[in-house]
């Protein structure tokens, strides 16, 4: 019977499948495995799934990951043994990962697929730089995508190193980086020193916050070439900050003095506005005794933005429910054991991902 099925029904059915059963369909022969890698693309799984959640080490050089499946609410652990010396991941993009490696001082960049175990090292920039600031967004068809490096620390023309003022762009569809524009000093300064590399892309602006208080915002808007900088609600008395994605707008997450987490988005005219506030059951478990929110991080995507601190302390998630047709709040248990056997405890970076089962045509080169 399944095999007088139409393509196109049977694709459309494999569709609806969450990550993990779509990679047992695809076990079970030639011809469903064919449909599933049709139906495996992270645009599939938007539509369909929440995003899962990818804990990488932070510290150290590990051969595994561990990633969290929110369908089933259980953890798995995944090989990075093809991922070659230390790396820090970047950004997401369509169930890919885009890191640095960190053995070199200079920025390199790389992208993987996690679930496929692909891996694809991306040419040098036409400037080397340390430390520089990197945006990432997806742009044109065919899943083609653009990243933007700006700042950062380049070599003197008489020895010595100063810091950067141009802005470079990477381009998926040729596979090269080139020059497109110069960038104020001032801002390259602030980019070098004070912001963490990743960033936010939220209409047409990329974001960065910087990693210390008191906290406030650079944003460069990539059609313009306009650099600006942004206030941050309560900057200078947040224990923590960070910069997600929500609904294709600007949000903002921080913990308070008083226990609280705020959640503000950014609107017209640059105006701060407080949409949310973490339950304090929620915000009281994950502080867990402590009484500073300095070890907090969060991570984001469209549809689910995640609290957390370390791999076996448990996470806060805040996920749209479309078919609820609200946002509500969850609480992840944390990942202790893993078949039976205790997870050690170590400091990670979160990710949330769609994952993506298809061989991707962006690694292939």
């Amino acid at each position: 019977m399944w095999s007088n099925i139409p393509f196109d029904l049977l694709a459309n059915i494999f569709s609806f499948l969450s990550p993990d059963s779509l990679a047992r369909a695809m076990s079970t022969c030639r011809a469903w495995h064919r449909f599933a890698e049709c139906t495996a693309s992270p645009e599939t799984s938007r539509r369909h799934h929440p995003a899962w959640f990818v804990a990488l080490p932070a510290r150290s050089r590990s051969l595994s990951c561990y990633v969290h499946n929110p369908v089933q609410d259980n953890w798995h652990v995944l090989s990075m043994s093809f991922v070659p010396n230390l790396a820090r991941p970047i950004a997401t993009l369509g169930g890919l990962i885009i890191f640095r490696p960190t053995s070199a001082t200079a920025l390199n960049l790389a992208i993987c697929n996690p679930f496929t175990g692909q891996l694809k090292h991306l040419p040098n920039l036409q400037i080397a730089r340390t430390n520089p600031a990197v945006g990432v967004v997806e742009h044109g068809p065919f899943f083609s995508f653009r990243i933007y490096v700006a700042g950062g620390m380049s070599e003197a023309p008489h020895g010595g190193a100063s810091y950067e003022t141009t802005v470079e762009m990477y381009d998926s569809r040729n596979d090269a980086w080139k020059i497109i524009r110069s960038m104020p000093v001032a801002f390259a300064v602030r980019l070098t020193v004070w912001t963490p590399n990743e960033s936010v892309c939220a209409n047409g602006v990329f974001y960065w916050i910087t990693s210390a208080r008191a906290y406030s915002v650079m944003g460069f808007e990539i059609g313009t070439n306009k650099w600006r900088e942004l206030g941050v609600p309560m900057g200078a008395t947040l224990q923590f900050a960070a910069l997600v994605p929500r609904n294709k707008k600007l949000t903002l997450v921080g913990g308070t003095s008083h226990g609280e987490v705020c959640i503000w988005e950014l609107y017209e005219g640059d105006y701060w506005c407080m949409i949310e506030k973490v339950p304090c059951e929620l915000a009281t478990k994950l502080l867990g005794g402590k009484g500073s929110w300095g070890s907090t991080k969060c991570v984001g995507v469209d549809g689910a933005v995640c609290l957390y601190r370390d791999l076996r302390t448990g996470m806060v998630v805040w996920r749209e429910v479309v078919e609820k047709g609200r946002w509500e709040w969850f609480w992840v248990k944390s990942c202790c054991s893993m078949r039976g056997k205790e997870v050690e405890n170590f400091p990670i970076k979160g990710l949330l991902l769609h994952p993506n089962l298809a061989p991707s045509f962006l690694l292939s080169v």
